[in-house]
């Protein structure tokens, strides 16, 4: 397998949640605790970025009229590229928990999943949710410090769930309306000082799972057994996504969040933008089909 790149040195704080745009040919992601929305156009090596209100943990395009739902601290947004305006949606969770949405995907349904965590990172306060065509949020599972890599097989039957802490993967039934059913192990993480983070499906339903504190990602089979490791120059790789033309190249976000003085200078590259060829495609990049004000 060729070498990951670092196609945008930014230096992200806690870079997260890329997604690809085959309209625009062009990477989003956010850094969370920058408050940044980035954009990254591999054709030209143009780069955008755009402030976000309070933290924002994901971006998720919206098919009625363009732009993004996006996760923040303080809520559900929309949010429109053309103006860099938020405008807020509702509400996810009391603000007493001290929670916030973490990471997200779209199924092919048009149906947003996301997860909430707690933002200290110390209470099993966080909650995987569902947001239903008429707006509403349906929870699908709890008891979670930090939720992370939803994710859907390529045929819509099975939905992968991280609990990050835990070190472990959930699979799940996903039933034609939505429900989730069958919740069983699909992976464990055996590796010292490295946890899951992220994680997409590719074409073949292989689910590419990056790894906080791991220097890279691995690729595991619908078995759950692990068929490659990628390693990037950077201790924590956050999330992976499939972009280009063909659906062949995968981005990474990294984070230089947690990381002491001494690391960063060994990992100057931490908190970049990472692309790496690959031979396998992914899955296009669907979009939210909800009815928003």
């Amino acid at each position: 397998m060729p070498e990951p790149t670092c196609v945008w040195d930014l230096k992200a704080t806690l870079g997260e949640g890329p997604i690809w745009s085959a309209e625009e040919q062009a990477v989003w992601f956010v850094d969370i605790k920058g408050h940044k929305v980035h954009r990254f156009h591999p054709a030209s090596g143009e780069t955008k970025s755009f402030d976000a209100p309070d933290q924002v943990t994901f971006l998720a395009p919206h098919a009625g009229g363009g732009g993004f739902v996006a996760g923040l601290k303080s809520g559900l947004h929309r949010f429109d590229p053309t103006t860099g305006a938020f405008v807020f949606l509702a509400r996810i969770e009391p603000p007493e928990l001290n929670n916030r949405p973490n990471d997200a995907t779209v199924d092919a349904e048009g149906r947003l999943w996301f997860g909430t965590m707690h933002d200290g990172e110390e209470t099993p306060t966080g909650a995987l949710y569902r947001l239903s065509a008429d707006g509403r949020l349906v929870q699908q599972d709890e008891g979670v410090c930090i939720t992370n890599g939803p994710c859907v097989s390529p045929d819509g039957k099975t939905f992968y769930h991280t609990d990050t802490l835990e070190k472990v993967i959930w699979a799940y039934d996903l039933g034609a309306d939505g429900a989730l059913s069958n919740k069983r192990l699909f992976f464990k993480l055996e590796i010292a000082d490295a946890w899951p983070d992220g994680s997409v499906v590719d074409s073949e339903g292989f689910v590419w799972t990056a790894l906080w504190g791991g220097h890279g990602a691995l690729r595991i089979s619908p078995r759950g057994e692990v068929v490659d490791r990628i390693i990037l120059p950077a201790v924590n790789v956050t999330k992976p996504c499939f972009g280009g033309p063909d659906l062949k190249t995968v981005y990474f976000t990294t984070a230089r969040k947690g990381l002491s003085d001494e690391q960063l200078a060994a990992n100057p590259l931490c908190g970049g933008l990472f692309a790496l060829p690959v031979a396998v495609a992914g899955q296009p990049q669907y979009e939210v089909r909800l009815d928003l004000p």
